[in-house]
């Protein structure tokens, strides 16, 4: 602490509470690849991916971005909180028909969704301009994948799916790069894993 000209102290707060964004990219990749190992045609869907997308990818990233919202992040929040209902939202697609809560979403609905959610990436993906060129990546690619789904629903093409798959599994392991550099550096205290900071 310290005083101003008139002897009244200063008080200034430091937070000093941990970095959630590798919390919050480790869920988004993880599950990001898993769930497009199954796209590219390696397994079927599974309880595994599921159980990611509500528990990881899911409660994980909405549990970052509140973190976030404390350390005054607009960005990450509303990256993280957005993606963590997104995962939970899919996976309410896939479970909520077979449980007789609802019809199932057809091609065109799932293109839809799938398209809504490339707009949105898009746009945080310009704002990735004024972050990390690591963020740009993890962005970018997701803004392709997204776009790649709707239009492989939107024609019923499953080259265009399985591509997306292999898409999303180079954009899933660019967010798990991006959450071990900063983890990595960190513990470091310095550049080991480079992520590209902009100027």
């Amino acid at each position: 602490m310290k005083k101003d000209d008139k002897g009244m102290i200063i008080a200034s707060l430091k937070d000093q509470t941990a970095n959630p964004a590798p919390l919050g990219l480790l869920a988004f990749g993880m599950t990001t690849v898993l769930l497009n190992v199954h796209n590219a045609g390696f397994f079927p869907l599974s309880a595994m991916i599921l159980a990611m997308g509500i528990f990881y990818g899911g409660f994980a990233q909405i549990i970052a971005g509140i973190m976030e919202w404390k350390k005054n992040n607009t960005f990450a929040t509303t990256a993280f909180i957005s993606y963590g209902f997104f995962w939970l939202t899919l996976v309410g697609l896939l479970v909520m028909p077979r449980l007789g809560w609802a019809e199932a979403a057809d091609d065109l609905a799932m293109a839809t969704y799938l398209f809504m959610w490339g707009l949105f990436t898009f746009v945080m993906f310009i704002g990735t301009l004024k972050i990390t060129k690591a963020l740009q990546v993890v962005f970018g690619t997701l803004t392709i994948l997204f776009f790649l789904l709707a239009l492989g629903d939107f024609t019923g093409n499953e080259t265009i799916k399985m591509i997306a798959g292999y898409e999303g599994i180079v954009c899933g392991f660019s967010a798990i790069y991006t959450a071990l550099a900063q983890v990595i550096n960190e513990v470091y205290g310095k550049t080991v894993l480079p992520i590209g900071p902009v100027k």
